[in-house]
Protein backbone atom coordinates (compact mmCIF):
# COMPACT_ATOMS: atom_id res chain seq x y z
CA UNK A 1 0.00 0.00 0.00
CA UNK A 2 3.12 2.58 0.92
CA UNK A 3 4.89 1.47 -2.42
CA UNK A 4 1.26 2.12 -4.36
CA UNK A 5 0.92 5.63 -2.54
CA UNK A 6 4.95 6.65 -3.69
CA UNK A 7 3.84 5.63 -7.19
CA UNK A 8 0.97 7.49 -7.47
CA UNK A 9 2.30 10.68 -5.88
CA UNK A 10 5.33 10.63 -8.46
CA UNK A 11 3.00 10.29 -11.10
CA UNK A 12 0.91 13.24 -9.82
CA UNK A 13 4.39 15.11 -9.35
CA UNK A 14 5.33 14.35 -12.81
CA UNK A 15 2.03 15.33 -14.11
CA UNK A 16 2.32 18.71 -12.58
CA UNK A 17 5.77 19.05 -13.53
CA UNK A 18 5.12 18.71 -17.19
CA UNK A 19 1.94 21.05 -16.75
CA UNK A 20 4.20 23.09 -15.81
CA UNK A 21 7.04 22.90 -18.70
CA UNK A 22 4.53 22.65 -21.49
CA UNK A 23 2.99 26.22 -20.00
CA UNK A 24 6.88 27.80 -19.87
CA UNK A 25 7.09 26.33 -23.57
CA UNK A 26 3.87 27.45 -25.09
CA UNK A 27 3.88 30.93 -24.20
CA UNK A 28 7.53 31.34 -25.69
CA UNK A 29 9.99 29.99 -23.13
CA UNK A 30 11.69 27.28 -25.14
CA UNK A 31 12.66 24.00 -25.28
CA UNK A 32 15.41 24.87 -22.39
CA UNK A 33 12.62 26.67 -20.21
CA UNK A 34 10.58 24.05 -20.62
CA UNK A 35 12.83 21.00 -20.05
CA UNK A 36 14.61 22.96 -16.75
CA UNK A 37 10.90 23.57 -15.67
CA UNK A 38 10.08 20.20 -15.58
CA UNK A 39 13.33 18.93 -13.70
CA UNK A 40 12.91 21.62 -11.36
CA UNK A 41 9.29 21.16 -10.66
CA UNK A 42 10.12 17.51 -10.02
CA UNK A 43 12.96 18.15 -7.80
CA UNK A 44 10.77 21.03 -5.75
CA UNK A 45 8.13 17.77 -5.50
CA UNK A 46 9.84 15.23 -4.38
CA UNK A 47 11.48 17.72 -1.79
CA UNK A 48 8.06 19.12 -0.62
CA UNK A 49 7.13 15.02 -0.25
CA UNK A 50 10.10 14.00 1.72
CA UNK A 51 9.07 16.55 4.15
CA UNK A 52 6.12 15.82 4.21
CA UNK A 53 6.58 12.14 4.56
CA UNK A 54 9.55 12.59 7.24
CA UNK A 55 7.32 14.93 9.70
CA UNK A 56 4.55 12.31 9.18
CA UNK A 57 7.06 9.75 10.25
CA UNK A 58 7.97 11.62 13.06
CA UNK A 59 4.46 11.83 14.10
CA UNK A 60 3.64 8.27 13.90
CA UNK A 61 6.95 7.62 15.48
CA UNK A 62 5.97 9.75 19.09
CA UNK A 63 2.08 8.77 18.57
CA UNK A 64 4.41 4.59 19.18
CA UNK A 65 6.75 5.99 21.69
CA UNK A 66 3.66 7.70 23.83
CA UNK A 67 1.90 4.33 23.53
CA UNK A 68 4.61 2.32 24.79
CA UNK A 69 5.21 4.80 27.39
CA UNK A 70 1.89 4.20 28.82
CA UNK A 71 2.19 0.55 28.53
CA UNK A 72 5.35 0.89 30.43
CA UNK A 73 3.22 3.18 33.23
CA UNK A 74 0.40 0.70 33.54
CA UNK A 75 3.39 -2.23 33.31
CA UNK A 76 4.75 -0.67 36.65
CA UNK A 77 0.89 0.22 37.87
CA UNK A 78 -0.20 -3.38 37.25
CA UNK A 79 3.73 -4.65 39.18
CA UNK A 80 3.08 -2.57 41.94
CA UNK A 81 -0.59 -3.39 42.77
CA UNK A 82 0.97 -7.23 42.59
CA UNK A 83 3.18 -6.45 44.68
CA UNK A 84 1.04 -4.94 47.35
CA UNK A 85 -1.09 -8.15 46.72
CA UNK A 86 2.10 -10.33 47.82
CA UNK A 87 2.98 -8.21 50.96
CA UNK A 88 -0.74 -8.26 52.09
CA UNK A 89 -1.21 -11.98 51.81
CA UNK A 90 2.42 -12.99 52.88
CA UNK A 91 1.44 -10.59 55.98
CA UNK A 92 -1.72 -12.38 56.30
CA UNK A 93 -0.11 -15.94 55.83
CA UNK A 94 2.65 -14.93 58.02
CA UNK A 95 0.08 -13.70 60.69
CA UNK A 96 -2.13 -16.77 60.42
CA UNK A 97 0.64 -18.90 61.18
CA UNK A 98 2.07 -17.49 63.91
CA UNK A 99 -1.62 -17.27 65.64
CA UNK A 100 -1.90 -21.03 64.87
CA UNK A 101 1.47 -21.42 66.69
CA UNK A 102 0.45 -19.01 69.53
CA UNK A 103 -3.04 -21.29 69.53
CA UNK A 104 -1.61 -24.63 69.94
CA UNK A 105 1.30 -23.87 72.23
CA UNK A 106 -1.56 -22.56 74.54
CA UNK A 107 -3.23 -25.33 74.01
CA UNK A 108 -0.26 -27.36 74.73
CA UNK A 109 0.15 -24.89 77.84
CA UNK A 110 -3.37 -25.75 79.20
CA UNK A 111 -2.97 -29.56 78.45
CA UNK A 112 0.25 -29.70 80.18
CA UNK A 113 -1.22 -28.04 83.10
CA UNK A 114 -4.47 -30.11 83.22
CA UNK A 115 -1.64 -33.13 83.53
CA UNK A 116 0.05 -31.57 86.48
CA UNK A 117 -2.59 -30.64 88.15
CA UNK A 118 -3.75 -34.24 87.93
CA UNK A 119 -0.60 -35.20 89.28
CA UNK A 120 -0.55 -32.81 92.66
CA UNK A 121 -3.95 -34.03 93.60
CA UNK A 122 -2.82 -37.51 93.72
CA UNK A 123 -0.31 -36.99 94.92
CA UNK A 124 -1.52 -35.01 98.13
CA UNK A 125 -4.84 -37.27 98.04
CA UNK A 126 -4.74 -40.25 95.61
CA UNK A 127 -2.85 -42.37 97.27
CA UNK A 128 -4.12 -42.22 100.61
CA UNK A 129 -7.76 -42.29 99.27
CA UNK A 130 -7.49 -45.17 97.29
CA UNK A 131 -5.48 -47.09 99.90
CA UNK A 132 -8.39 -46.40 102.30
CA UNK A 133 -11.11 -47.05 99.96
CA UNK A 134 -9.47 -50.55 98.80
CA UNK A 135 -8.31 -51.50 102.48
CA UNK A 136 -5.09 -53.27 102.95
CA UNK A 137 -4.30 -53.21 98.98
CA UNK A 138 -1.85 -51.55 97.83
CA UNK A 139 -2.05 -48.15 96.06
CA UNK A 140 -1.59 -49.14 92.31
CA UNK A 141 -4.49 -48.52 90.74
CA UNK A 142 -4.71 -45.44 91.40
CA UNK A 143 -0.75 -45.20 89.60
CA UNK A 144 -1.89 -46.90 86.69
CA UNK A 145 -5.07 -44.50 86.36
CA UNK A 146 -2.56 -41.46 86.47
CA UNK A 147 -0.50 -43.16 83.99
CA UNK A 148 -3.44 -44.39 81.77
CA UNK A 149 -4.68 -40.59 81.53
CA UNK A 150 -1.56 -39.18 81.27
CA UNK A 151 -0.05 -41.34 78.49
CA UNK A 152 -3.79 -41.17 76.74
CA UNK A 153 -3.84 -37.28 76.36
CA UNK A 154 -0.23 -36.70 75.80
CA UNK A 155 0.15 -39.55 73.02
CA UNK A 156 -3.31 -38.82 71.41
CA UNK A 157 -5.29 -42.07 72.63
CA UNK A 158 -8.30 -40.28 73.12
CA UNK A 159 -10.85 -40.94 70.99
CA UNK A 160 -14.45 -39.97 70.29
CA UNK A 161 -17.18 -42.02 69.48
CA UNK A 162 -20.29 -40.85 68.25
CA UNK A 163 -23.83 -41.69 68.00
CA UNK A 164 -26.29 -40.84 65.46
CA UNK A 165 -28.79 -38.30 66.57
CA UNK A 166 -31.69 -38.73 63.67
CA UNK A 167 -34.77 -36.40 62.31
CA UNK A 168 -38.36 -38.62 62.60
CA UNK A 169 -39.71 -39.92 60.64
CA UNK A 170 -37.23 -39.43 57.88
CA UNK A 171 -34.45 -40.93 60.21
CA UNK A 172 -31.88 -39.00 58.72
CA UNK A 173 -28.54 -37.79 60.32
CA UNK A 174 -29.12 -34.63 62.36
CA UNK A 175 -26.61 -34.48 65.52
CA UNK A 176 -24.15 -36.72 66.76
CA UNK A 177 -23.63 -37.29 70.78
CA UNK A 178 -20.18 -37.82 72.02
CA UNK A 179 -18.75 -40.27 73.82
CA UNK A 180 -14.77 -39.68 74.54
CA UNK A 181 -12.87 -42.94 76.32
CA UNK A 182 -9.27 -43.41 76.91
CA UNK A 183 -7.25 -46.55 75.53
CA UNK A 184 -4.08 -47.92 77.35
CA UNK A 185 -0.97 -48.60 75.63
CA UNK A 186 -2.37 -52.18 74.55
CA UNK A 187 -5.02 -50.59 72.43
CA UNK A 188 -7.69 -51.61 74.71
CA UNK A 189 -10.86 -49.28 75.29
CA UNK A 190 -10.96 -47.72 79.14
CA UNK A 191 -15.20 -46.99 80.64
CA UNK A 192 -15.47 -44.26 82.56
CA UNK A 193 -16.70 -46.97 85.16
CA UNK A 194 -12.98 -48.52 85.20
CA UNK A 195 -11.25 -45.92 86.15
CA UNK A 196 -14.35 -43.68 88.54
CA UNK A 197 -13.97 -45.98 91.58
CA UNK A 198 -10.38 -44.75 91.95
CA UNK A 199 -10.82 -41.74 90.63
CA UNK A 200 -13.64 -40.63 93.11
CA UNK A 201 -11.95 -41.54 96.60
CA UNK A 202 -9.56 -39.33 95.45
CA UNK A 203 -10.95 -36.11 94.25
CA UNK A 204 -9.87 -36.76 90.98
CA UNK A 205 -13.11 -36.88 88.80
CA UNK A 206 -13.31 -32.74 88.26
CA UNK A 207 -9.39 -32.91 86.67
CA UNK A 208 -10.57 -35.81 84.50
CA UNK A 209 -13.83 -34.49 83.59
CA UNK A 210 -11.34 -31.22 82.51
CA UNK A 211 -9.22 -33.17 80.18
CA UNK A 212 -11.95 -35.07 78.43
CA UNK A 213 -13.65 -32.02 78.14
CA UNK A 214 -10.77 -30.45 76.40
CA UNK A 215 -10.28 -32.97 74.71
CA UNK A 216 -13.38 -33.37 73.04
CA UNK A 217 -13.62 -29.27 71.87
CA UNK A 218 -10.08 -30.06 70.57
CA UNK A 219 -11.27 -33.05 68.38
CA UNK A 220 -15.05 -31.55 67.55
CA UNK A 221 -12.83 -28.50 66.15
CA UNK A 222 -10.80 -31.52 63.54
CA UNK A 223 -14.43 -32.47 62.59
CA UNK A 224 -16.01 -28.67 61.86
CA UNK A 225 -12.77 -28.50 59.83
CA UNK A 226 -14.26 -31.42 57.61
CA UNK A 227 -17.30 -28.82 56.63
CA UNK A 228 -19.39 -31.14 58.92
CA UNK A 229 -22.92 -30.05 58.56
CA UNK A 230 -24.07 -31.22 61.68
CA UNK A 231 -23.75 -30.37 66.12
CA UNK A 232 -22.05 -32.68 68.30
CA UNK A 233 -23.28 -33.00 72.00
CA UNK A 234 -20.66 -32.79 74.23
CA UNK A 235 -21.11 -33.67 77.69
CA UNK A 236 -19.50 -31.12 80.80
CA UNK A 237 -19.75 -31.41 84.00
CA UNK A 238 -21.01 -28.96 86.80
CA UNK A 239 -17.13 -29.22 87.90
CA UNK A 240 -16.07 -27.88 84.66
CA UNK A 241 -17.79 -24.63 85.00
CA UNK A 242 -17.18 -23.81 88.18
CA UNK A 243 -13.53 -24.73 88.07
CA UNK A 244 -12.09 -21.31 88.45
CA UNK A 245 -8.75 -22.20 87.35
CA UNK A 246 -9.97 -24.57 84.33
CA UNK A 247 -13.09 -22.31 82.88
CA UNK A 248 -11.16 -19.16 82.40
CA UNK A 249 -8.76 -20.93 80.11
CA UNK A 250 -11.42 -23.05 78.59
CA UNK A 251 -13.47 -20.00 77.49
CA UNK A 252 -10.75 -18.31 75.95
CA UNK A 253 -10.12 -21.35 74.00
CA UNK A 254 -13.30 -21.50 73.17
CA UNK A 255 -13.78 -17.57 72.25
CA UNK A 256 -11.00 -17.95 70.19
CA UNK A 257 -12.87 -20.97 68.15
CA UNK A 258 -15.76 -19.04 68.41
CA UNK A 259 -16.81 -20.71 64.87
CA UNK A 260 -17.69 -23.95 66.59
CA UNK A 261 -20.23 -22.69 68.05
CA UNK A 262 -22.81 -23.84 65.31
CA UNK A 263 -21.06 -27.59 66.03
CA UNK A 264 -21.07 -27.95 69.51
CA UNK A 265 -23.65 -28.27 72.43
CA UNK A 266 -22.91 -28.61 76.10
CA UNK A 267 -24.65 -31.74 77.68
CA UNK A 268 -25.81 -31.05 81.20
CA UNK A 269 -27.94 -33.95 83.48
CA UNK A 270 -30.87 -32.45 84.59
CA UNK A 271 -30.51 -33.22 88.01
CA UNK A 272 -26.79 -30.84 88.00
CA UNK A 273 -28.99 -28.46 85.84
CA UNK A 274 -31.17 -28.21 88.33
CA UNK A 275 -28.75 -28.30 91.26
CA UNK A 276 -26.62 -25.41 89.57
CA UNK A 277 -25.59 -22.77 91.79
CA UNK A 278 -24.60 -18.77 91.03
CA UNK A 279 -20.96 -19.82 89.66
CA UNK A 280 -22.07 -22.50 87.26
CA UNK A 281 -24.65 -20.10 85.86
CA UNK A 282 -22.85 -16.81 85.28
CA UNK A 283 -19.89 -19.54 83.63
CA UNK A 284 -23.26 -21.01 81.60
CA UNK A 285 -24.10 -17.41 80.54
CA UNK A 286 -20.20 -16.83 79.51
CA UNK A 287 -20.74 -19.64 76.48
CA UNK A 288 -24.34 -18.81 75.78
CA UNK A 289 -22.67 -14.81 75.01
CA UNK A 290 -20.22 -16.54 72.53
CA UNK A 291 -23.17 -18.27 70.42
CA UNK A 292 -22.94 -21.89 72.11
CA UNK A 293 -26.21 -23.51 73.16
CA UNK A 294 -26.89 -26.26 76.18
CA UNK A 295 -28.80 -29.51 76.04
CA UNK A 296 -30.32 -30.99 79.34
CA UNK A 297 -30.56 -34.81 79.12
CA UNK A 298 -31.04 -37.26 81.59
CA UNK A 299 -34.65 -35.92 82.02
CA UNK A 300 -36.82 -37.79 84.57
CA UNK A 301 -39.14 -35.01 86.03
CA UNK A 302 -41.34 -33.67 83.50
CA UNK A 303 -42.19 -30.86 85.05
CA UNK A 304 -40.01 -28.29 83.97
CA UNK A 305 -39.44 -24.66 84.28
CA UNK A 306 -39.63 -23.70 80.65
CA UNK A 307 -38.96 -20.42 81.16
CA UNK A 308 -35.90 -21.36 83.59
CA UNK A 309 -34.90 -23.03 80.14
CA UNK A 310 -35.02 -20.46 77.57
CA UNK A 311 -32.80 -17.41 80.09
CA UNK A 312 -30.10 -20.58 80.43
CA UNK A 313 -30.08 -20.78 76.47
CA UNK A 314 -31.31 -24.43 76.68
CA UNK A 315 -31.82 -25.87 73.09
CA UNK A 316 -32.73 -29.72 73.89
CA UNK A 317 -34.27 -31.97 76.06
CA UNK A 318 -33.27 -35.49 76.24
CA UNK A 319 -35.28 -38.31 77.45
CA UNK A 320 -35.26 -41.94 77.15
CA UNK A 321 -37.81 -43.27 75.17
CA UNK A 322 -39.21 -45.96 78.54
CA UNK A 323 -39.13 -42.83 80.84
CA UNK A 324 -41.33 -40.93 78.30
CA UNK A 325 -43.60 -44.21 77.87
CA UNK A 326 -44.02 -44.85 81.52
CA UNK A 327 -45.23 -41.39 81.67
CA UNK A 328 -48.30 -41.76 79.75
CA UNK A 329 -51.69 -42.28 80.74
CA UNK A 330 -55.34 -41.65 79.51
CA UNK A 331 -57.53 -39.63 81.47
CA UNK A 332 -60.82 -39.09 80.22
CA UNK A 333 -59.91 -41.23 77.03
CA UNK A 334 -57.21 -38.80 76.38
CA UNK A 335 -53.77 -39.28 76.46
CA UNK A 336 -51.72 -37.45 78.74
CA UNK A 337 -48.54 -37.05 80.78
CA UNK A 338 -48.19 -37.66 84.38
CA UNK A 339 -46.42 -34.81 85.50
CA UNK A 340 -48.94 -32.58 83.24
CA UNK A 341 -52.18 -33.92 83.77
CA UNK A 342 -53.91 -30.72 81.75
CA UNK A 343 -51.39 -31.26 78.54
CA UNK A 344 -52.51 -33.08 75.30
CA UNK A 345 -49.53 -35.82 75.49
CA UNK A 346 -49.12 -34.92 71.79
CA UNK A 347 -48.75 -31.01 72.98
CA UNK A 348 -46.03 -31.70 75.33
CA UNK A 349 -42.99 -31.42 72.08
CA UNK A 350 -45.43 -28.36 71.09
CA UNK A 351 -44.74 -26.27 74.31
CA UNK A 352 -41.17 -26.71 74.75
CA UNK A 353 -41.05 -25.37 70.97
CA UNK A 354 -42.63 -22.35 72.30
CA UNK A 355 -39.81 -21.69 74.41
CA UNK A 356 -37.23 -22.56 71.88
CA UNK A 357 -36.82 -26.54 72.85
CA UNK A 358 -36.32 -29.19 70.46
CA UNK A 359 -37.43 -32.83 73.11
CA UNK A 360 -34.84 -35.60 72.05
CA UNK A 361 -36.14 -39.41 72.62
CA UNK A 362 -32.97 -41.59 73.09
CA UNK A 363 -32.23 -45.33 74.14
CA UNK A 364 -34.64 -46.28 71.22
CA UNK A 365 -34.19 -49.80 70.70
CA UNK A 366 -37.35 -51.22 68.51
CA UNK A 367 -39.74 -49.87 66.05
CA UNK A 368 -42.57 -50.13 68.39
CA UNK A 369 -40.50 -47.41 70.11
CA UNK A 370 -40.33 -45.36 67.42
CA UNK A 371 -44.34 -45.36 67.15
CA UNK A 372 -44.76 -44.69 70.57
CA UNK A 373 -42.65 -41.15 69.64
CA UNK A 374 -44.03 -40.35 66.43
CA UNK A 375 -47.91 -40.26 68.10
CA UNK A 376 -46.53 -37.57 70.43
CA UNK A 377 -45.08 -34.77 67.41
CA UNK A 378 -41.40 -35.36 68.86
CA UNK A 379 -38.78 -34.43 65.93
CA UNK A 380 -35.45 -36.27 66.88
CA UNK A 381 -35.05 -39.73 68.21
CA UNK A 382 -31.40 -41.23 69.41
CA UNK A 383 -30.43 -45.21 69.93
CA UNK A 384 -29.49 -48.21 68.74
CA UNK A 385 -31.97 -48.71 66.34
CA UNK A 386 -30.50 -45.68 64.65
CA UNK A 387 -26.82 -46.75 65.39
CA UNK A 388 -24.21 -47.42 67.81
CA UNK A 389 -21.81 -45.35 68.82
CA UNK A 390 -18.78 -45.53 66.75
CA UNK A 391 -15.25 -45.07 66.79
CA UNK A 392 -14.28 -41.64 64.10
CA UNK A 393 -12.73 -43.03 61.46
CA UNK A 394 -12.94 -41.64 57.69
CA UNK A 395 -15.51 -43.98 57.08
CA UNK A 396 -17.77 -42.20 60.17
CA UNK A 397 -16.50 -39.03 58.58
CA UNK A 398 -17.46 -39.96 54.85
CA UNK A 399 -20.72 -41.12 55.88
CA UNK A 400 -21.82 -37.42 57.35
CA UNK A 401 -21.49 -35.95 54.27
CA UNK A 402 -22.86 -38.17 52.41
CA UNK A 403 -26.80 -38.13 51.58
CA UNK A 404 -28.34 -40.48 54.23
CA UNK A 405 -31.05 -43.14 52.83
CA UNK A 406 -34.08 -42.75 54.43
CA UNK A 407 -35.75 -45.49 56.16
CA UNK A 408 -39.06 -46.66 55.87
CA UNK A 409 -41.13 -45.09 58.45
CA UNK A 410 -42.97 -47.30 60.86
CA UNK A 411 -47.00 -47.28 60.62
CA UNK A 412 -48.75 -44.85 63.61
CA UNK A 413 -51.06 -46.06 65.99
CA UNK A 414 -53.16 -45.10 68.67
CA UNK A 415 -50.92 -45.53 72.09
CA UNK A 416 -52.97 -46.94 74.61
CA UNK A 417 -51.58 -47.34 78.02
CA UNK A 418 -53.60 -47.65 81.61
CA UNK A 419 -53.84 -45.16 84.67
Amino acid sequence: MRRLTLVLLGATYLCLSLIVALTLWRSGGGWGAGVAALFGGLGLCFAVHGLVERALQTRELQAEIEAVREAHKILLESLERIDGRVTQVDESVTGDMVRRSEALAGEVHMLEQLVQRLQRQLDEHGDAAVFASLGDAPPRPSAALLETVREALTENRVDLYLQPVVSLPQRRTAYYESFSRLRDASGRVMMPAEFLTVAEPGGLVTSIDNLLLFRCVQIVRRLAKQDRKVGVFCNISMASLADETFFPQFLELLTANRDLAGALIFEIGQQAFDARGSVEARNMGKLADIGFRFSVDKVTNLDLDFQDLARSDVKFLKLDAQTLIDELIEVDDRLVLRALPDLAAEDFAALTRRYGVEVIVEKIESERQVVDVLELDIAFGQGHLFGEPRAIKEAVLAEADAPPTAAKPAPRRRIRRGA
